[in-house]
Parts: structure tokens; C-alpha cells; sequence
């Protein structure tokens, strides 16, 4: 199967690459999703089977100060990959988020309740889920939440970089959802599109926590078990975005052929391990 990955030179990008080094890596730059020619462009020259899009503006601050953009890369930004992928008969899986839903519901998100997005970032994300739904019936769209990676700017490397340098943390106790280890998706990924079973997914590392729970669990795990934490509300932590206080996702879909993830503390485990602070 011929592979094109478009936004290779994001986090899960090229972990996806180390997966599949056969497949063909594009970075934003090469490839500007913006820009409906430039990627009719891109993917009539590669003639792939299947193409990973990973390019998104994931800036959920960022999001909600510019909307417009959001949609533009997030929403019509898949449109145009969609589009030129149904026109050579090539299959299209989009990566989401469990920011397209509201967090009022009670129990975990299945795959098929109803969005509600109540930030830009999530508004932004719908967008691209329904153009791909509408125009390639050959897609996975994969929902994660909480992604976790070596090296750029995440939740965890923030706690773990503040704990080191003697920083004051303040983290939030009523925002909920499933911390996701970069690598584990990137491989669940690379298993899913061998099955060919279209359609729509959510993948995290099993279980729900609070970013409260999250960040204390890293922080012991790393050896700052005396580094304080102070609890907060989201009331407490204003920012640009509003993210929806209880997002966890189940993954029914992926039980249903075999596809699961460890569970997080796991995830955070290995994830420590290889950073080697455990």
C-alpha cells in the first residue's frame, strides 16, 4: 500500500514515519492544505492508497483568537484533502479530538453521540469530520484526547519542566478526559489501516482522569513526589479556549476488531522511562 503522510513534521506525524518508512512524508511547507490546487497537486503526483493527514493547527488557544483560521486549516483544510482523495480512489484518515463534544455527559463519549463543540478548536475539528464523512466514504477518522510527545510543547512536559526548575504549579481538578501517549497512537494507527474497516474511532489510552491526576502521577513517577500542586477549578485558569470539563472517550469501536490501547498510567510509565526520569 502506497502511503502519503501529510504533516510528517508534527510529533505524531513522524512517529507515524518511523511506523511506515516506506510511505511518503510531507510537511505543511510541501504541502499547504489551505490551498485546494496545491494539494489536488500533491496528491495526483504521489498516487497514494491511502493518505494520513496529521496537518492540523492544534493551538486550542490559538483557535479561539482566530477562528476563521481554524476552520480554515482544520475544516476546509480537509475538505481539500478529502476532495482529492475521492477523486483517485484513495482512502483518507483524519485525526480528531474529544473537543467536539460539549463535557456534560455522564459516562465516556461513544463514537456515535452527537457533537456539540463549545470551543473554535472543536468547532474547527466537526468541520473537517463531516466534509471527509460527505465526500469519502473510504475514511477513518480517529478522535484522541490529551496527547502526550517527546520533545515540543505538551501538558506533561510543562508539569515535568516547571517541577524542574522549582516553578509554582497550579493545575485544574474538574477537567477530565483519557491522557494519550503520542507513540501508542501512532502504532494503533499503523494497525487500523491494515483492516481497511472504515469509519470512525476513538483511541486513547484506557481510563479517565483529572489534569490534576494527571500531572500528580507524572510528577511522583519522575521523582518529584515533594513537589506541591495546587488544586484548581477551571473558573480559576482563565484562558482564550473554554475546553469542555468532562471529555472521556470509549473506545467501542476499536473493541469491536481488536484495537486497544495500555491503560495511561502505563503509557506515562514508558513515556517516562524513555525520557529516562524513571
Amino acid at each position: 500500500m502506497k502511503i502519503l503522510i501529510i504533516g510528517a513534521g508534527g510529533r505524531l506525524g513522524s512517529s507515524l514515519h518511523t511506523y511506515l518508512p516506506d510511505a511518503i512524508g510531507l510537511d505543511i511547507a510541501d504541502c499547504d492544505i489551505t490551498d485546494f490546487n496545491a494539494v489536488r497537486a500533491c496528491v495526483h503526483q504521489y498516487q497514494p492508497n491511502l493518505v494520513i493527514q496529521t496537518a492540523a493547527w492544534t493551538d486550542v488557544d490559538g483557535c479561539a483568537r482566530e477562528p476563521e483560521k481554524a476552520i480554515a486549516i482544520n475544516g476546509f483544510g480537509t475538505q481539500h484533502i478529502a476532495l482529492a482523495t475521492a477523486a483517485i480512489g484513495a482512502a483518507h484518515l483524519y485525526v480528531s479530538t474529544n473537543e467536539v463534544f460539549d463535557g456534560r455527559a455522564r459516562r465516556p463519549y461513544y463514537e456515535y453521540d452527537q457533537t456539540n463543540p463549545i470551543n473554535a478548536y472543536g468547532y474547527s475539528k466537526v468541520v473537517g469530520e463531516r466534509a471527509l464523512m460527505s465526500l469519502n466514504p473510504r475514511h477513518y477518522i480517529v478522535r484522541t484526547a490529551w496527547l502526550f510527545a517527546h520533545g515540543g510543547k505538551n501538558f506533561i512536559q510543562t508539569i515535568l519542566n516547571a517541577a524542574a526548575a522549582g516553578k509554582t504549579l497550579r493545575v485544574v481538578t474538574d477537567e477530565i478526559a483519557n491522557p494519550t501517549y503520542n507513540e501508542d497512537l501512532a502504532l494503533i494507527i499503523t494497525q487500523l489501516i491494515t483492516t481497511e474497516r472504515y469509519g470512525l474511532y476513538h483511541f486513547t489510552n484506557h481510563g479517565t482522569c483529572s489534569r490534576y491526576a494527571f500531572a500528580r502521577y507524572a510528577l511522583d513517577r519522575a521523582g518529584h513526589t515533594e513537589t506541591p500542586i495546587t488544586p484548581i477549578s477551571r473558573q480559576e485558569w482563565q484562558r482564550p479556549s473554554t475546553p469542555p470539563a468532562y471529555s472521556s472517550l470509549a473506545n467501542l469501536a476499536g473493541n469491536q476488531i481488536g484495537l486497544t490501547l495500555r491503560p495511561w498510567r502505563e503509557a506515562v510509565d514508558a513515556f517516562l522511562t524513555k525520557e529516562g526520569l524513571i
